[in-house]
Parts: structure tokens; C-alpha cells; sequence
């Protein structure tokens, strides 16, 4: 006999997971359920009627009705939740957005009360239900409204379309289907909608008017309040995305007009040769205000230095557009790195608009092959030397624009020619957990077999790029050449 086909089941373990269902998801799948059920009361209700009157049975298909209706709204509002807000430039957003009302009127959501009313144009009789006069606010001891009274209930604005709506009802047999606004006794504004039919004797003519009104006061209100939050949503994503360009263009702009490698001094091969790269966020990320920076300075020496302001958005990149000039200005006025962060920690303490930064600013002479360098808070650099690398030890210096009157301390360091300076921001690795200077320290046979400073900062690039990125960062590296 063939073995039994095996049945999943929950304790099976090699059995399919079912993907797990959202809480939204459920709800769609109870109201489907719901809807079929309500179909099946609708006809039941009829089919019951038998020879009940024919008002009462148009009054329970109404209801019927309006609870389908309100079931269909209900879905697509979930529906809508489901797949989340649409995103900025989604060029068919408003062409959705009218397609979702017209399938599902907010008028038709749950919660308005409804009341009925039919006018008897033979008789002259009105029949309200209860629910009617407490819409209108009306004393039932006052009776129903009369055709000739009803309108001057309504908005004068209003008062038109409904005498030619009841006209077209009563002469042509139109059906009454329309949104009105009126104002109770009380001076409450309500907004009703209103759907009706002529009712017609055995040859054919016009009897009496049908009508379900419905307040739709709060659900409108509801809807203007949704509206005026996209509104808003809408806003502070123009502006977000303002912000971000300006802040980029302000970044980008201050940044070292070179790409690739540079030998600094120009024109002087056996000094440095420098390769530096900006790793942006995500587009939808607000800018920070990092760096990094390589200037050639009077008497042949080197500026070098990266560093990251407080913040983000356009006061960051206002921020580190005011330190790199300021650090740029200095530095070719002779300042050594430590005076020179303590005269940008000066600056700061005056400075309008306070931030913090951390940098590190490094000085170099190709004639002693000495680098001198401080920092303010910041990673120090990595120097890598025949196929190792190690942080080089670190002065003391707290955050540029943290207190008044810091000082800095500044070491020095002898390098050799095919030395490897890198200098990075904090962000670097920011999307692994792994430390960025152990991923860093381990790229050293990588960069001992590079040629160049190019080719070193390629191998950072392809370790550390790729992928979105919720943080920016820079990286700077300078090879002793000669």
C-alpha cells in the first residue's frame, strides 16, 4: 500500500509556514465575511416583508442599504491604511484620491443617525420618524415640515438646488440625491444628506416623496480634518525637501573642489598624495554637517583634517560652512593645529548660533616628514606602515564650542615615505555593528599593495558603500610618496 500523503499541520514541523496576517488584514477579511452575511439579511428581510406595507419594507431596504454602503467605506478606508500614505510625488495621487471618494462617499461612513420622512401629495400628510425631528431639532409637538416650509430650514445658498431637486422628484421622477446644509433652532450648523424617491400610484403618477436624510455633520468634519492633515503632511515634505537641497548644495559647495587624487603641494610628487570622499545618507535623510579637508599652506606644509558639527539640516551646514573657512583662514595665517582649535573654540563661544564639533586637524611638513596634529573629541587618525595599521595615540581636547577657554594639545609623529594617513568621521560604518576601526585596521594588507591613494580609498569605498545609509560620513587619506 502507498504511504499515506502527509498532512501538514501546526506540530509538523517540515510543514509550510502560513505568513502571518496583519491586524488590518484581519479586519478586511471580518467585514468580507460580515458583507456576505448582511446580503443574505437583506434578502431575508425582504422575503419576510411579505405583505407589510410598502413604506416600511423601502424603510428596512434603505437601512439595509446604508449598512452595505457603510461596510464598503469601511474596507476602503482599511484598504487605504494597508498601503500607507502615498508618497511624495506619486503623480497619480490625486486622480486615487478621487477615485476612493466616488467609490466610497465619506457621507456613507458609520455613526450619522438617519431619519425618514414622506410627503403625501394627495392628503397633504407629512410622516417624520423620530430620528428626523431630532436631526432638524424639532419639537415633535410642533409636527413635521410641510414641502412649502421645509426649504426655508435650509442654507439660503442651499434653498435652489433643493426646491429643483424636490420639482424635478415630484414633476419627472427623479430620484433626490444630494448634500445640504441647514441650521436648527438651537443656531447648530448641520450638514444632511439627502436621498429620495417619488412614489407612484397604479397609473403611474406621482403619489407621495420618499426620503432618507442622514446627518452628516461630524463625518464631514471628520473628512475636512483628514484633509487638512495631508495638507499639512504635504507641507513639511515640500519644506523637509527644501531643507535637504539647500543643506546639500551648502555641503557640497565647501567641500574640496578636487576629485580623485591630488598631490599637495602641487606640483611636488614626493610630498603627499590625497584622496578624499563623502559617503551620503539616504535622500530623505536631513544633511550633517561633516568633512573633510586637504589645502596646501605657505612653505610647502599641509592642512589636514575632517571633522563633524552638531546637528543636522541646513544650521549644521551653516555651521561647519562657518568653521571650515574659519579653520581655512587661520591655518594660512601660520596657526598650528592646537592654537588653531582653540581659536575656532574662541570663535564659536561668540558665534551667534552655537554648535558643537569634533575634528581633528593635522599640519604636515614633507621637508621633516612631520605631522603634527590635535583633535577636538574626534577618532583619531589611523597610520598604516608595511602591511599594518594602528590609531596613532591620542592628545587631549574636548568638543570645539563645549566651554570657554579649552585648550588643546598637540603631538607630533615622524612618517615614512609609503606611510598612510586615514582619517575618517564617526558615521563611517554606521550601518554594521562591527567596530569601523577594526573593519578599518583590517584593510591594511589591501593598502599595502595598492599603488596609490586612490586605490587605498577605493578599498574603503567598496567596505564601507553601497546601500542605504542613514548617517553620512567622510573619509580623507594621504600617502607619504616620497
Amino acid at each position: 500500500m502507498a504511504a499515506a500523503a502527509r498532512l501538514p499541520s501546526a506540530a509538523d514541523p517540515h510543514a509550510p509556514r502560513q505568513p502571518e496576517r496583519s491586524p488590518v488584514a484581519t479586519l478586511l477579511a471580518q467585514i468580507a465575511r460580515l458583507r456576505g452575511s448582511l446580503e443574505a439579511v437583506r434578502r431575508e428581510t425582504v422575503a419576510a416583508a411579505g405583505d407589510a406595507e410598502e413604506a416600511e419594507l423601502r424603510w428596512q431596504r434603505a437601512l439595509c442599504d446604508l449598512a452595505a454602503r457603510q461596510l464598503d467605506s469601511l474596507t476602503l478606508q482599511l484598504g487605504q491604511l494597508r498601503e500607507g500614505h502615498p508618497v511624495e510625488g506619486d503623480r497619480d495621487r490625486e486622480g486615487t484620491g478621487r477615485r476612493a471618494e466616488a467609490a466610497a462617499d465619506p457621507r456613507d461612513r458609520p455613526h450619522a443617525r438617519v431619519g425618514s420622512a414622506e410627503w403625501h401629495l394627495l392628503s397633504d400628510e407629512v410622516d417624520w420618524s423620530d430620528d428626523l425631528f431630532d436631526i432638524f431639532g424639532r419639537d415633535p409637538g410642533d409636527g413635521p415640515l410641510s414641502l412649502d416650509d421645509l426649504p426655508s430650514w435650509f442654507d439660503p445658498a442651499d434653498q435652489p438646488r433643493l426646491t429643483a431637486m424636490v420639482t424635478d422628484c415630484l414633476v419627472d421622477g427623479k430620484p433626490i440625491d444630494g448634500e445640504f446644509r441647514i441650521r436648527r433652532p438651537d443656531g447648530a450648523p448641520r450638514t444632511l444628506h439627502v436621498v429620495g424617491e417619488p412614489v407612484l400610484d397604479a397609473g403611474g403618477a406621482t403619489e407621495s416623496m420618499w426620503t432618507v436624510v442622514r446627518d452628516v455633520t461630524e463625518l464631514r468634519r471628520s473628512r475636512q480634518a483628514v484633509r487638512e492633515s495631508e495638507s499639512a503632511l504635504q507641507r513639511e515634505r515640500h519644506f523637509a525637501h527644501a531643507e535637504r537641497r539647500i543643506a546639500r548644495e551648502l555641503h557640497e559647495s565647501v567641500l574640496p573642489p578636487w576629485r580623485g587624487a591630488v598631490h599637495l603641494p602641487a606640483g611636488d610628487p614626493a610630498a603627499l598624495t590625497v584622496a578624499g570622499h563623502h559617503f551620503p545618507a539616504a535622500a530623505d535623510t536631513p544633511v550633517r554637517g561633516v568633512w573633510y579637508d586637504a589645502l596646501p599652506l605657505p612653505g610647502g606644509t599641509t592642512l589636514l583634517g575632517v571633522g563633524d558639527v552638531a546637528g543636522r539640516g541646513v544650521p549644521a551646514a551653516a555651521g561647519m560652512t562657518m568653521l571650515l573657512g574659519a579653520l581655512r583662514g587661520m591655518a594660512l595665517g601660520g596657526a598650528d593645529p592646537a592654537a588653531l582649535l582653540a581659536r575656532v573654540n574662541e570663535l564659536l563661544e561668540v558665534s551667534a548660533q552655537p554648535v558643537l564639533v569634533g575634528a581633528v586637524c593635522c599640519r604636515y611638513d614633507p621637508v621633516a616628514r612631520t605631522l603634527r596634529w590635535a583633535r577636538a573629541a574626534h577618532t583619531p587618525p589611523l597610520l598604516f606602515r608595511d602591511g599594518a595599521g594602528h590609531a596613532l595615540t591620542a592628545p587631549d581636547g574636548v568638543l570645539l564650542g563645549a566651554t570657554a577657554d579649552a585648550s588643546y594639545t598637540q603631538v607630533s609623529e615622524v612618517l615614512r615615505a609609503g606611510d598612510l594617513l586615514l582619517l575618517h568621521t564617526a558615521g563611517l560604518g554606521a550601518r554594521s555593528p562591527e567596530p569601523t576601526r577594526e573593519r578599518l585596521l583590517a584593510l591594511a594588507p589591501r593598502f599595502a599593495a595598492a599603488p596609490a591613494a586612490q586605490d587605498c580609498l577605493r578599498a574603503v569605498v567598496e567596505e564601507f558603500g553601497g546601500g542605504r545609509r542613514g548617517d553620512e560620513a567622510c573619509v580623507l587619506v594621504a600617502k607619504v610618496t616620497g
